[in-house]
């Protein structure tokens, strides 16, 4: 599928889940992280969209101390995803296994998945969603940009935001 039909397809995905009384969480270690915590909040505050970041310290430091760091994300997802929410998982590698458990786990609740991942293109993250989003590159910080312009899009394009015409 090309970029203009996945984030067309991520629009409808993120609506129809606010509509349906759900709710759309975002997760991500590091750089992600604050991407997570950051489109969370904006999809919150300028979406009018139920969203929520599963990256609070004491929690995570919590869960990872009792249960090991590979489930700080999946233990929340089990805790607190319900049949029908949408997980956004977004790992610059696509090979963390906090993330991958997570995505895991919120297919046996029964919540639809996007990932944004980059690096390389066979990394395991890249198959475990709805929508997968891959970023053909190595580097984080373009890795991690390119995540931001697309979590981005979803949300401008769904607002109503025309994109400029170039000349």
């Amino acid at each position: 599928m090309d970029y203009a039909a996945a984030v067309t397809e991520s629009m409808q995905l993120a609506r129809a889940t606010h509509d349906a009384g759900r709710k759309i969480m975002f997760i991500g270690n590091g750089g992600s992280a604050a991407i997570a915590s950051h489109m969370a909040t904006d999809y919150a505050k300028n979406g009018g969209l139920r969203a929520m970041a599963m990256n609070d310290g004491a929690t995570l430091t919590c869960l990872s101390n009792d249960l090991g760091y590979e489930n700080v994300f999946s233990t929340q997802i089990a805790m607190h995803a319900n049949e029908g929410d949408l997980l956004v998982a977004i790992s610059s590698s696509g090979r963390s296994e906090s993330i991958t458990r997570a995505v895991r786990t919120a297919r046996d609740k029964g919540c639809a998945v996007m990932t944004l991942s980059g690096f390389a293109p066979g990394n395991p993250l890249r198959d475990l969603g709805d929508l997968n989003f891959y970023v053909a590159s190595d580097q984080y910080g373009y890795v991690e940009i390119a995540h931001l312009a697309i979590c981005h899009a979803v949300l401008d394009f769904s607002c109503g935001l025309v994109p400029p015409t170039l000349s």
